[in-house]
């Protein structure tokens, strides 16, 4: 009934074979952006202490012919998906007596981002000769 429902509105539809399949595969989906953004982001971060341009090292990368899937670096991740999901599956990993230290560790990594980026902005105005506390910041280009 779920199918005949939601063929009416989606043009590409694929059934799962139960709600716990299509739930895991969300959460594998969701878990699978989050800690690869959390690669990138952890690069990020290298790239600029080594004085590299992250963006010019992935579209390198995207050259290849090794499947390479781009994420890209972000200041904070947004929404409910991928901050708050995978998360679900490290409570079920304690339920089931495992630990899921990827995830973890791809969730610290991508919570630390926003202080980077406050930190960026920081040291761009201190070279201008402006302390952060008073300055107007305006932040363009980014949405949820």
């Amino acid at each position: 009934m779920a199918t005949k429902f939601h063929e009416q509105a989606i043009t590409s539809l694929v059934p799962a074979n139960s709600c716990e399949v299509a739930e895991a595969c969300k959460n594998l989906e969701k878990t699978y952006r989050s800690i690869n953004i959390a690669l990138v982001n952890e690069l990020k971060v290298l790239f600029q202490r080594m004085d590299l341009d992250a963006w010019e090292v992935i579209e390198a990368a995207i050259t290849k012919p090794f499947r390479f899937q781009a994420s890209y670096p972000l200041p904070d991740l947004g929404g409910h998906c991928i901050p708050i999901d995978p998360f679900y599956l490290t409570w079920l990993a304690r339920k089931h007596e495992m630990s899921t230290r990827f995830i973890q560790l791809a969730g610290e990594i991508n919570t630390s981002m926003p202080r980077f980026v406050v930190s960026r902005i920081s040291e761009a105005l201190t070279c201008v000769g402006k302390p952060i506390l008073g300055s107007k910041i305006g932040i363009l280009g980014l949405a949820y």
